[in-house]
């Protein structure tokens, strides 16, 4: 089968990220003795600076881990609402929606506290070892790719006249980032370059007046301290396995990142964050607004560990982060497909999962989200029963379906929000065919037909979007990540720091009583979503993808393409079925402003089989032909637990994904 790069195969570790001087950032802290982790925290720095548009410091990550023979992990990266960030708040400046940028769109911020908490519990570097190479191009520079730009040009007239903290970085010269010249962030550089230092000097002292690590950390949250002993790690301390660190070293390490912890919480960077949610700021209402993080905010949230949300199929099991996320969806997917499928690749087949996803997405909207009610256990046995899953499966029938159908899982009544309704009964706003797929962050200024959507190309075909990395080390450690917001054209640089605060809230609903309302100490609905499979209880492969809503829907297709089809050299075609033609629908409201959506709608590569297109159509798909390589930027890793034998893919669709290994 012709690919358009080999899969990669080796024994020593692979690494597969969006940008491929994260994922070699990451492979040289393997060849310098680190584990997955290690490598997953440094490559989540650099992207934070060579993927901006994409991702950020005060942004989120959630990520599944695995440790080689052992349990899977969720470590939660999503922030929470701030204590003032009240439906009544929001109400009461006139708002429907919150504003797709700004300070009101900002949660808590989740990444660089889950990134801590990683390395703290499972690494073996110390701060300084993983964060050099996110200083070493942010201040030394990096060659941009062309999307930074363009990205930055969308916003060109916002950054000049409102954010112009955010044209000193961006518009140095008055001039975007251009490819193939340096492009530098010294702020950036100096904040990590500060942390380490004042770390490094706060461990010492509480070293001196012998102040142990475990006082440090029992600020953490129950969820965290129960997950870790669930790991076998008792204090962080004497966990002994292949590629994990021990002994007196490990100690002196573990609070220098306790102490960078509480810099973010409450040092300098605390008090910068706070400082700019505070600052009036013109964001997609057309209005100028303060935010309501505060630094009792800050202080009081940490990350946190969690178990999987798991569904086993065909000697797969699939492991997701909870209905705070929008994970479970890929794992009802898989629960509504029929024992016996349709040709892969087929206008059957994907019709089939087209009109599955529609079903998952409107149990989505019903269901998931932080604010519910129902137990996330008790709502995810019934969203993944067979009983539940056999009825919804009736409803799917020979032709395209154009309404929102939420379940009843449990016999419960659904609720979707007022705007949902809305939006589906065709009086909202429609997603325009040429959107494409990703995350409509870019605030347009002064106007624009569609709020918070950016005209990256000339076609209006790119928005901004995520990241995404997945790593298995020598000794089969895995990990996946999926890290974002924080975007450049998100909210203002914090002239301090030299990144922006987050827009996470913009997902949740102005509306009491539903799942996903915005209730300050609950997370917003996120649409990240890294995944783990194992097979027979080993994990054997991690996987995931940038792209929003679109997320779930391209993920399952690349599985089923791995579990489905051929074999190469002894382990699962990655390359091929990241390079299959690809798919999404919008037949759902989207998670981010406005909010939008197009009934019936499915867009499709134009690789795809003319016959498989006309066929579509006649069963009654809006069917828009894309690009040729326009649908996903899977990345993907894999282990053979049989031979030890390692592999890994990356998407060729952007030009800038890479996988890579030995």
């Amino acid at each position: 089968m012709f690919t358009t790069r080999p899969t990669l195969q080796g024994t020593f570790g692979m690494v597969s990220s969006t940008h491929w001087l994260a994922s070699q950032s990451a492979m040289a802290v393997l060849e310098d003795g680190g584990n997955a982790y290690d490598a997953a925290v440094a490559a989540g720095f650099v992207l934070h600076v060579v993927e901006p548009h994409l991702n950020g410091p005060a942004g989120e990550v959630p990520i599944i881990l695995a440790q080689a023979g052992g349990d899977v992990r969720v470590l939660c990266g999503q922030g929470v609402a701030p204590a003032g960030a009240t439906v009544a708040h929001y109400r009461g400046l006139g708002l429907d929606l919150v504003p797709g940028t700004g300070p009101l769109a900002a949660a808590v911020p989740g990444a660089f506290d889950a990134w801590m908490l990683l390395l703290r519990d499972h690494g073996t570097k110390s701060l300084a070892d993983v964060l050099k190479y996110a200083i070493g191009y942010a201040q030394d520079g990096h060659a941009p790719v062309e999307r930074v730009g363009e990205t930055v040009e969308t916003v060109r007239d916002l950054f000049a006249s409102e954010w112009t903290t955010s044209a000193a970085v961006y518009l140095p010269d008055g001039e975007p980032p251009r490819p193939g010249e340096l492009f530098r962030n010294p702020a950036l550089a100096a904040t990590w370059r500060r942390l380490i230092t004042e770390a490094a000097r706060d461990s010492d002292a509480a070293r001196d007046s012998e102040t142990t690590w475990e006082s440090g950390a029992a600020r953490d949250s129950d969820a965290t301290r129960d997950s870790d002993a669930g790991q076998g790690i008792e204090a962080g301390r004497g966990f002994e396995a292949p590629g994990l660190g021990t002994g007196p070293e490990y100690d002196s390490r573990v609070a220098e990142i306790e102490a960078a912890r509480r810099i973010w919480r409450e040092g300098f960077i605390a008090e910068a964050l706070v400082r700019q949610a505070a600052r009036p700021t013109l964001d997609t209402s057309g209005e100028r607004h303060r935010g309501t993080l505060t630094a009792a905010d800050l202080a009081a949230w940490s990350a946190s560990y969690e178990a999987p949300a798991t569904y086993d199929w065909r000697g797969w099991t699939l492991c997701k982060a909870g209905p705070w996320s929008q994970g479970p969806v890929f794992l009802q997917q898989l629960a509504l497909l029929p024992p016996e499928l349709p040709r892969y690749g087929s206008a059957a087949y994907v019709h089939l999962l087209v009109e599955g996803c529609k079903l998952a997405m409107a149990d989505r909207e019903a269901w998931y989200g932080d604010a519910a009610t129902v137990p996330p256990a008790e709502l995810l046995t019934d969203l993944l029963s067979e009983e539940y899953n056999a009825g919804r499966r009736t409803l799917i029938g020979e032709k395209a379906s154009y309404e929102l159908r939420p379940g009843s899982p449990g016999g419960r009544t659904p609720r979707l929000s007022g705007h949902a309704r809305a939006v589906a009964a065709g009086e909202g706003v429609a997603v325009p065919p040429a959107a494409g797929a990703g995350e409509p962050t870019v605030a347009k200024y002064p106007t624009s037909p569609v709020p918070g959507e950016p005209d990256v190309s000339a076609d209006g075909g790119t928005r901004g979007d995520t990241c995404h990395l997945d790593i298995v080390d020598r000794w089969g450690n895995m990990v996946s990540a999926t890290p974002s917001g924080g975007w450049l054209q998100s909210n203002p640089v914090v002239p301090e720091l030299g990144f922006p605060l987050g827009t996470r809230l913009q997902m949740a609903w102005l509306e009491e009583g539903l799942p996903n309302s915005l209730t300050p100490g609950r997370r917003p609905r996120t649409t990240l979503t890294p995944s783990l499979a194992l097979r027979d209880g080993v994990p054997v492969m991690a996987f995931g993808t940038p792209g929003g809503d679109q997320q779930d829907q391209w993920q399952l297709h690349f599985f089923l393409a791995v579990a489905l089809r051929a074999q190469v050299r002894g382990g699962p075609d990655l390359q091929g079925a990241i390079d299959a033609p690809n798919w999404h629908n919008d037949s759902f409201p989207g998670s981010f402003h406005p909010r939008g959506m197009r009934p019936g709608s499915v867009t499709v590569e134009s690789r795809t089989d003319p016959g498989v297109v006309e066929e579509l159509r006649r069963r009654g798909h809006d069917v828009q032909v894309g690009d040729d390589w326009s649908e996903g930027r899977l990345c993907a890793v894999a282990r053979d637990p049989r031979t030890g034998v390692l592999s890994a893919a990356a998407n060729p669709r952007g030009m800038q994904g890479y996988a890579v290994g030995r």
